[in-house]
Order: C-alpha cells, then sequence, then structure tokens
C-alpha cells in the first residue's frame, strides 16, 4: 500500500503535536495544572471527555489514509487504487462491503419498498424482497428476527462488558496518580484529592457505553443496525465516517482562527489608538457582512478554480479535502472577530492593573509584558472559547452542507446526512433513519462538547480559585 498525506491529516496531525506538548508543559508547572485538576473532579467533565475520546479515537483512525496495491502491475512497477482508505475502513471493512440495492430499515431484513418478484412456477407478484446481507442468515425473518436480533445484542452487551470491566479495573488501579500532585500543597485541588463520585461516575458511564458498543458491533455483523440509504450504503458506517469532517471542522478552523483573535485582541486593547481603531473598524465591517453569504461565495470561487485545474489532483480525495480545508480556512477568517472582542475588553482591564503599570515605569519593554503577564492572564478566556465554540462549528458545517456551500458532495458529513435526507423525508413511506442518525451523532457530540466546555469554564473561573483558596 502507499501511504497518503492529505492537508487535513496534516493538520490534525500538528493540532494532537501540539496537545501532547501543551499537556507535557503543564504536567510539569502545577499553577497550569491546577484548573485541569478541578476538571478531572467533575463528573459530568470527566464523563464528557470519555465521549469526546471516542469521537477522536474514530476521527484519528479515519485520518490515517493510504491507497492499496491493485493486483496486476504494468511494466514492473506497482500500480496503486485511485480509491483512499483510511484505517478505519479497513477496521469497519464488513460494514462498508456490505451494500444493498437500497433503502432497507434498521435491523430489517427485507428491503423498504416492494419490487416484482418472480416466484418459482414463473409468476411474478409485488413483494419485499430479502436482503443479500441484513438478517440474511434467518430462515424465516418474521419469526425469528425478533429473537436473534435480542439475543446478539445480550451477547454483544455481555462482550462489551466484560471489556468494559477491564477498563474499570486498569481506571480503578490507576486511580491513584490523580492524588499524586497532591502531595505538592500548591498543587492540591481544594486540599483534596479526586473525590470518588467521580470514579464512580466514569466507571459506570464506561460500562454503559462498552455495553452499547459490544451490542451495535456484535448486531452489525449479520444486520443493518441504522440501516441503509437509498443507493444501500450502511447508515451506521456513514455516520462514523462522518466524525472526521466535524472534529475537522471544529479543530482546524480554531487553528485558523486564534492568531487572528489573539494577535489582534491583545494588540488593540494594549496598544490602544490607532492600532485599536483600525482593528475595531476591520472587526466591525467583517461582522457586518452576513457570513452564510460570504462564505457561499468564497467556496463558489474555490469551486470553480478547482475544476478549472483538476489536473492538479491525483485522486478524487485529495480534490474535496482541498475543499474542506479552504472551508476551515473561511471559517476561520470569519469566525475570529467574537473572541478578538473578548479578548480586547480583557486586555484593556489588565493593562490598567497595578503590576501592569508598574512594569512600564520599570522601563520593561511591552514585548515582555505581553508574554509575559498579558497572555498567560488571557489564555483561559481563549481555552473556554475555543472549547465552547467547537460546538458551534460543526452546527456551522451541518448547516452550510444542508444548504450546498459546505464540503464536497462525494466528503461524508452530518450536513451532506441531512441534506440526503431532506428528499427521503418526503417519500412515501418516510426514509426517517438517515435524519436520525446524523441528528443522535450529532447530538451526542455537540452535548458532550458542551458539557465538557462547562466543566473547563467552571475550572478556570478566577472566582472559583479564591473560594477554594480561601477555604
Amino acid at each position: 500500500m502507499k501511504i497518503v498525506m492529505l492537508w487535513t491529516d496534516a493538520m490534525i496531525f500538528l493540532l494532537l503535536a501540539t496537545a501532547l506538548a501543551s499537556g507535557w508543559y503543564i504536567r510539569q508547572r502545577p499553577h497550569l495544572l491546577l484548573p485541569w485538576q478541578r476538571v478531572a473532579r467533575s463528573g459530568a467533565g470527566m464523563v464528557s471527555l470519555l465521549v469526546l475520546s471516542l469521537f477522536v479515537l474514530v476521527g484519528l483512525l479515519d485520518t490515517l489514509h493510504y491507497r492499496a496495491a491493485l493486483p496486476d502491475k504494468s511494466n514492473g512497477h506497482t500500480v496503486y487504487s485511485p480509491e483512499v482508505l483510511s484505517a478505519f475502513d479497513a477496521l469497519a471493512g464488513g460494514l462498508r462491503s456490505r451494500t444493498e440495492k437500497t433503502y432497507s430499515a434498521p435491523l430489517a431484513s427485507y428491503l423498504y419498498a416492494k419490487e416484482s418478484i418472480a416466484t418459482a412456477d414463473g409468476k411474478t407478484l409485488r413483494d419485499y424482497p430479502r436482503l443479500k446481507f441484513g438478517g440474511a442468515h434467518l430462515g424465516d425473518p418474521g419469526r425469528e428476527g425478533a429473537g436473534d436480533v435480542a439475543q446478539r445484542a445480550l451477547l454483544g452487551a455481555a462482550g462489551g462488558l466484560l471489556v468494559g470491566g477491564l477498563f474499570a479495573w486498569v481506571v480503578v488501579v490507576g486511580w491513584a496518580k490523580c492524588s499524586l500532585p497532591t502531595r505538592d500543597a500548591h498543587a492540591s485541588v481544594g486540599g483534596h484529592s479526586c473525590p470518588p463520585y467521580t470514579l464512580r461516575a466514569l466507571m459506570i458511564a464506561a460500562l454503559i457505553i462498552a455495553a452499547l458498543i459490544g451490542a451495535v458491533a456484535n448486531l452489525s455483523t449479520a444486520y443493518h443496525v441504522l440501516g441503509t440509504d437509498k443507493v444501500g450504503q450502511d447508515v451506521l458506517y456513514l455516520s462514523l465516517k462522518s466524525i472526521r469532517t466535524g472534529l475537522v471542522i471544529g479543530t482546524v478552523t480554531t487553528l485558523v482562527m486564534l492568531p487572528f483573535a489573539l494577535l489582534l485582541g491583545i494588540a488593540a486593547g494594549y496598544l490602544r489608538g490607532w492600532v485599536d481603531d483600525v482593528i475595531q473598524y476591520v472587526y466591525t465591517v467583517l461582522s457586518s457582512i452576513p457570513s452564510v453569504l460570504l462564505i457561499a461565495a468564497a467556496v463558489l470561487i474555490m469551486q470553480a478554480y478547482i475544476e478549472m485545474h483538476a489536473d492538479w489532483f491525483e485522486t478524487a480525495a485529495s480534490r474535496a479535502d482541498l475543499r474542506l480545508l479552504f472551508l476551515c480556512l473561511i471559517l476561520g477568517v470569519t469566525s475570529w472577530t467574537g473572541l478578538c472582542r473578548l479578548l480586547r475588553g480583557e486586555t484593556l482591564k489588565l493593562r490598567e492593573l497595578e503590576y501592569i503599570q508598574a512594569a512600564q515605569a520599570f522601563g520593561v519593554s511591552s514585548f515582555r509584558i505581553l508574554t509575559r503577564h498579558i497572555v498567560p492572564n488571557v489564555m483561559h478566556i481563549v481555552l473556554i472559547a475555543v472549547v465552547m465554540d467547537f460546538s458551534s462549528l460543526v452546527l456551522a458545517e451541518a448547516v452550510l452542507s444542508y444548504v450546498g456551500v459546505g464540503v464536497d458532495p462525494s466528503t461524508m458529513s452530518f450536513g451532506t446526512l441531512i441534506n440526503a435526507a431532506r428528499m427521503e423525508m418526503g417519500r412515501e413511506p418516510m426514509v426517517w433513519w438517515t435524519l436520525a442518525a446524523a441528528f443522535s451523532f450529532m447530538l451526542v457530540l455537540v452535548l458532550a462538547a458542551n458539557l465538557f466546555a462547562d466543566a473547563v469554564r467552571d475550572a478556570f473561573d478566577p472566582r472559583l480559585n479564591r473560594t477554594e483558596g480561601a477555604t
């Protein structure tokens, strides 16, 4: 096989390396570790982090791309498939390859629409034909289907509980590490180690999630758990493939947005004068332009440019990936204004504090004041805003793809699923499961991100710091 590195893959690996380096840096400094210890004490925060970690794991597996080698060779050179696959595709090969003719309901054994079927005696009748894969092992799906589904779900849930119990045991054994920093008085969380209710909530959530994953995994070997779409693709597979697109939109856009918001917001608040006027004018004008129209114009221009230079791209996946990256750039350029306003106001407040004015009186350079005093004291706002904006960016992609100016139609995303479900909801009988699957996955992802953002906000709240310090 041939390893393929797309533009968004490089961005994701850069973000992953930055997160690991930041974690190591924070771990070495107790005053930076203190707020994260508060996050570790939050039951809702840790459970939401566990759910987010599962989404991130699926997204990372879907980021390891490659092209498989074809069996035939020409002139002694290996020929590679034009289709770009990922490690997730290799793991979920069954879901990907088991395609039906058209729609089928969740856990069904028959197609969703009647067709003309030729019987053994030469007659033709209208009936629901059997699926090629869904429930194909059943002799009489009407009589055996419910019992087989229940049996497979219970067996899968039992296997998941065993794996979840092993994970819970590892967490219990390793939970002592949470209290290691508390040996240092400055690193303790309110003078206490991690409370047992957090561990209990995390263990219960891990067991429930493991049982659910086990049941779905076992059922997916014989059924289409979430049904199939118009061309017979498994909706569960499409939903899992959409996770990477949502994560790319939420994280890469943040990587683009942060430099604009951080540099311009702090510069406007600290330098003031004509610099503040110019920056305020820029983000006021940018905020006045309807973002949907600006994004639509930019995406359509980029799409026309890509079609004019189709020979630049070796595969269709690289062309779709460039459009996804460009969408992230446009979203980043148009979404930095809110955080910039917050940082400007906070910097205006900080520059009037006594220790900042004392540093200026002693002749400390502006660069050193900004890097040693201003930036560290506004990072909690940056962190909270970034985590809370993640969910809004995921929802923004769904809306943009729904109106046709989002990701490439060949890119699997929640927005493309919702857009496809628009026509399915109007047919008779109604096909509801595609929209329900996209809605459910988006709900879990956005809800987990919002709950984790709430835990981070509480942990970095200065008033909470003073309250715990007083106790």
